[in-house]
């Protein structure tokens, strides 16, 4: 999570709360659809920061709203 939290900006990366790799794919919740939306602009970056920092390959970034524990 904090290799996708580093590779956004300040503000959208507090919005990131859960993130994993699974056969390629990387999957990012979120605490809304507000942040969803903007943090979509960004998944090319993502892809290829973390895909570089865990020396893995990503084809996929999928972002997904997470809803809040109550």
């Amino acid at each position: 999570m904090e290799q996708v939290r580093a590779a956004l900006p300040a503000r959208l990366a507090q919005a990131v709360v859960s993130a994993g790799i699974d056969q390629n794919r990387l999957t990012i919740g979120v605490t809304g659809s507000v942040w969803a939306s903007r943090i979509r602009y960004f998944t090319v970056t993502v892809r290829k920061a973390v895909a570089s920092s865990l020396a893995v390959e990503i084809s996929v970034v999928r972002i997904r709203v997470v809803p809040p524990v109550t």
